[in-house]
């Protein structure tokens, strides 16, 4: 663990922690069902065989958790919003009471307003392959910012359309379970049209700080061989720029507008609705080759033998309990080379998550990654990057998607047999680290 002090960071940086509704909620009676619920009632869908109906119950210890809020120190809490929730009458009404209770422990509450739990009753429509979701996504939105602009000012309107798209519909991991390959294009294009929509509801509703929470990392090939460039090039474009330019400049990376639905470039124009500030969640660079003829397991995921790349492993580095490589350089690396790319279209930034899985409460390996990781972000704003803000993925140990519940990510321990939370030392290393920035 490194001991030397973290540096200053700029007056007003924004320090947080993140979660998400459908990985800590629980309550699944008083809402309405999700993909998630669906997807998850199929047998081998979760590696334990476990959903998220009660998880950390955190609809009902709510104020416990706010009170661990407000003992680490925290300027903001990323949370989501269940929109299923929202769709039972009443729902709202817990947003309402977590809002007041985060505002009362002087925490900012800062609200994603769709982090991949979609009313099953819209998928059973088509979900995201249809364009209306995206409007009946704006109306949602609506309705929420109605509820709650009065107390919330900084909002997110998507979390990680990316992983949707590739998880969810592409390859088949992720709740609804789809496996379209390229064909899931769709999904993109339609998750991206909704943020649009969604900041176009939230400015008519007097909101003037929005941004999104993108997933990015750098992508390195395999080799300097021709063919592991090119594929690298290609899952650069599908996972960064794909995601990133259509907000940020105004059209998609070379031709990929022409495979999207519908009229492309009226969409765009939508899409890129001007933001006040872009989310970057980041946990590792990619390295990539050309494709070697077989199915790739890596990091939980089976990569399809017939796609035009292949992941291999990064090596030399240490990796997390989830195997992830653990290079902190890379987030240097990403935001300057978003700086670069981007230049003046590039509106400030915040790292909307970041974290990693450890096991036990002595958690000294999570200590020792958020240590490197947030002195990357200091070396990126030293190098000219407007950053400000770093929220730690997560505040709970949860429902980890389709790895259940054997992946803890939290700063706090979570008992799932009897929901008691004890803070890690990890918790008190980042607690200490707020303190010294004030």
């Amino acid at each position: 663990m490194a001991t030397n002090p973290i540096p200053q960071f700029p007056a007003g940086f924004l320090w947080g922690v993140s979660t998400s509704a459908h990985q800590i909620e629980g309550a699944a009676d008083e809402r309405e069902r999700s993909v998630w619920d669906a997807f998850t009632a199929e047998p081998g869908r979760v590696k334990d065989g476990s959903t998220a109906a009660v998880a950390c119950d955190h609809y009902h210890r709510y104020r416990e958790d706010v009170a661990l809020l407000a003992d680490l120190g925290v300027s903001a809490y990323r949370f989501s919003i269940s929109w299923p929730r929202v769709r039972r009458e009443g729902g709202l009404d817990f947003y309402d009471r977590l809002v007041d209770e985060l505002c009362a422990a002087g925490v900012r509450p800062v609200p994603t307003l769709f982090h991949w739990d979609l009313p099953l009753s819209l998928q059973e429509k088509g979900g995201w392959l249809e364009r209306d979701t995206a409007s009946r996504f704006a109306e949602y939105v609506s309705v929420v910012a109605d509820r709650l602009g009065d107390r919330v000012q900084k909002w997110i309107t998507l979390n990680e359309p990316a992983e949707h798209t590739l998880f969810g519909h592409a390859l088949g991991a992720h709740a609804p379970g789809k496996q379209l390959m390229f064909d899931a294009l769709p999904v993109a294009h339609h998750q991206l049209l909704a943020h649009g929509l969604a900041v176009r509801a939230l400015r008519a509703a007097g909101a003037t700080d929005i941004g999104i929470a993108n997933s990015h990392g750098p992508t390195w090939p395999a080799s300097r061989e021709a063919a592991d460039v090119e594929a690298a090039d290609f899952y650069d474009v599908l996972l960064n720029r794909l995601f990133a330019e259509p907000l940020l400049l105004g059209e998609y990376p070379s031709g990929l507008g022409e495979l999207m639905p519908g009229d492309v470039s009226a969409d765009l124009k939508v899409i890129a609705e001007p933001i006040d500030w872009y989310g970057v969640n980041y946990y590792a660079p990619t390295r990539v080759g050309a494709p070697q003829g077989t199915d790739i397991e890596f990091g939980g995921l089976t990569i399809p033998a017939e796609l035009p790349f292949s992941v291999r492993e990064i090596e030399g580095v240490p990796v997390t309990d989830f195997g992830w490589p653990v290079v902190p350089e890379g987030l240097t690396e990403l935001l300057t080379g978003f700086r670069e790319r981007y230049g003046d279209r590039l509106p400030p930034v915040v790292i909307t998550e970041n974290g990693c899985s450890y096991e036990g409460t002595d958690d000294q390996d999570r200590i020792t990654y958020l240590d490197a990781h947030v002195r990357a972000v200091h070396k990126a704003i030293e190098a000219g990057v407007d950053v400000r803000g770093y929220f730690v993925w997560s505040l709970l140990d949860n429902f980890e998607w389709a790895e259940g519940y054997a992946r803890r990510f939290g700063l706090v321990d979570v008992d799932f047999e009897t929901l008691a939370r004890t803070p890690k030392a990890s918790y008190a290393w980042y607690r200490e680290l707020l303190r010294a920035q004030r």
